[in-house]
């Protein structure tokens, strides 16, 4: 095969990361990465209110940022030789946009609106509109949350829409179609001019959408309008057709052939979520869970379609023919918090280095300043080192991962984290601990659905920021879920799936598991199960799963 290149882009919660991948052996020949200086102020957000915005602007200027970089990092040779780009993004990420297809935020009239732009996979001010959907669905004869394991969540593309319908009749009355992030770059890249010309990823549309053949495209008019009568004719304005992301959008744009400096001969593939992605660069099997781990996690299994006939996994996000390797069932799950609970608590220690350290009469504010990041940096690390320290015990503290709602099993954004079991002698790293054992009990949670519905899990996979940097974690994951854990070689497995799909858009591939089998870069690790731990952790399940139950009791009434 002659010298060929791609780039996948991978478009994070904190960060957007572009790779420069050799088609022929997939190593990494070039990668940037562009932090989004809007979201890093923390504008257009209110947590208190769940309420998280990304404006577009990030993502274009670190999409042009980090492809230029990574072209100027290869080398003119590597340059002339790009095939195809392809991008993954969070998801549920979508945005209002006008008739051509532009998100209304870049508008000079909505520039600082937070409802015209990018409503976050982590934003939950739609929780009411997620029950609506949920009340009206359960009315209906025909069952259009099947397909999407049975309750709708506020993450999702419908709730966030009739969210912002309500609250802003400015937005409301300047919206024509609504897009999902990772549809839209492709349509940008590839100069659409029209809504009606986006193509969107089965990825997208069957997991957040409710679109499945089954039901002819998206479900009826008369659906939504039920939920809700500002939704009446909106599925005209959306799309009755998709396509996976082995497809070509089209080709770069003159626009942004000139922005980059690559030809128009270039590919843009067909977008699709980062975990998707991910589970295609972290080289899935079938019925192997892949679990990428990050703020969040997304787990993704693949399975013949033939296998998976007359079967419906209740409480998943959804399960979607071809979502992630064309012509397996698709089936996603995860956890809505689990880096992020990490980070929590590293941030609630934080506190008085962040607060009182600066304004100490004792010491320079530069240099309290300097301590004070420099320490909260560390926080993490030496909490697990130390928490690697204590032994297991079934009658420790205690924890609940759902300090940003639920995800799987049974989506309900509503709930809350907790913990139990302190005393005098609880510390820091105990209390890390607990934490950090809620979020593998978490994992667990889902793999036991899986197998009680009748999929099973054959084994795990490990991809993503947690999985590569916490031996700690890793091996409570091991221990907990009593199975082994294989942790991905690469560094970028979203951007390496991206770039994979790329190469199989552009025809360098006639399917995206030929890409895998010459691009993936194989597992560098595999944790292993303390026996005797396991046994340890399936009685402390069991109390986790009781503690549960009475959190969302209290939540519920």
């Amino acid at each position: 095969m002659k010298a060929s290149y791609v780039i996948g882009v991978d478009y994070g919660t904190d960060s957007v990361r572009s790779i420069i991948v050799d088609v022929q052996n997939g190593q990494e020949v070039a990668a940037s990465v562009f932090y989004y200086p809007r979201w890093k102020d923390g504008l257009y957000c209110n947590a208190a209110q769940s309420r998280f915005r990304q404006h577009p602007l990030d993502y274009v200027e670190g999409l042009e940022t980090t492809i230029k970089a990574c072209l100027k990092q290869a080398g003119n040779n590597v340059a002339a030789n790009i095939k195809a780009i392809s991008v993954d993004t969070t998801g549920s990420t979508p945005v209002a946009v006008d008739e051509t297809g532009t998100p209304l935020a870049l508008n000079p009239a909505f520039q600082d609106n937070p409802n015209a732009m990018f409503v976050l996979w982590k934003d939950h001010t739609a929780l009411k509109e997620a029950a609506a959907i949920n009340a009206t669905a359960a009315t209906f004869g025909e069952n259009y949350l099947r397909y999407v394991g049975g309750i709708y969540s506020s993450e999702w593309f419908w709730a966030k829409l009739l969210h912002i319908l309500r609250v802003d009749e400015s937005v409301r009355n300047a919206t024509h179609s609504w897009v999902e992030h990772c549809d839209w770059i492709p349509f940008l890249l590839s100069g659409g001019k029209h809504a009606s010309e986006l193509k969107r990823g089965i990825c997208s549309a069957g997991h957040k959408a409710l679109y499945a053949a089954e039901f002819d495209g998206l479900p009826p008019d008369n659906f939504f309008t039920a939920i809700d009568p500002l939704l009446k004719g909106f599925t005209q304005r959306l799309f009755t057709k998709t396509y996976t992301s082995s497809e070509a959008a089209g080709n770069l744009c003159p626009e942004w052939a000139e922005r980059l400096g690559l030809p128009t001969s270039v590919v843009i593939g067909i977008g699709a979520f980062d975990a998707h992605m991910g589970a295609v660069g972290g080289q899935i099997e079938p019925y192997h869970l892949s679990k990428v781990m990050g703020t969040s996690t997304c787990d993704m299994l693949v399975a013949p379609m033939e296998e998976m006939k007359d079967k419906l996994v209740k409480g998943i996000c959804g399960q979607v023919p071809g979502s992630v390797i064309p012509g397996m069932m698709g089936m996603e799950a995860g956890q809505s918090a689990f880096g992020d609970a990490y980070a929590w608590f590293s941030n609630v220690l934080a506190w008085p280095l962040q607060q009182l350290l600066p304004g100490s009469s004792l010491i320079d504010p530069e240099l309290a300043a300097k301590l004070a990041a420099e320490t909260s940096g560390r926080m993490i690390a030496e909490l697990s080192r130390q928490a690697a320290g204590i032994a297991p015990d079934e009658h420790s503290e205690l924890g609940i991962d759902w300090l940003n709602g639920r995800r799987t099993p049974d989506a309900d954004q509503s709930l809350k984290g907790s913990l139990t079991g302190l005393n005098l002698a609880t510390d820091a790293p105990r209390i890390f601990r607990s934490v950090a054992e809620s979020t593998c009990f978490g994992a667990k949670a889902i793999v036991e659905r899986f197998e009680r519905e009748g999929v099973p899990v054959k084994g795990l996979i490990g991809i993503g920021g947690v999985a590569k940097k916490s031996s700690f974690i890793m091996q409570m994951m091991a221990d907990v879920m009593n199975m082994p854990i294989r942790i991905h070689r690469s560094e970028q497995t979203c951007a390496l799936g991206a770039a994979m799909f790329a190469a199989t858009a552009a025809g360098l591939f006639t399917r995206v598991e030929e890409a895998m089998e010459a691009m993936g870069q194989g597992f560098e690790v595999t944790y292993h199960p303390d026996t005797q731990r396991a046994g340890i952790y399936e009685n402390r399940y069991r109390k986790y799963k009781a503690l549960g139950a009475f959190t969302a009791n209290i939540n519920i009434d």
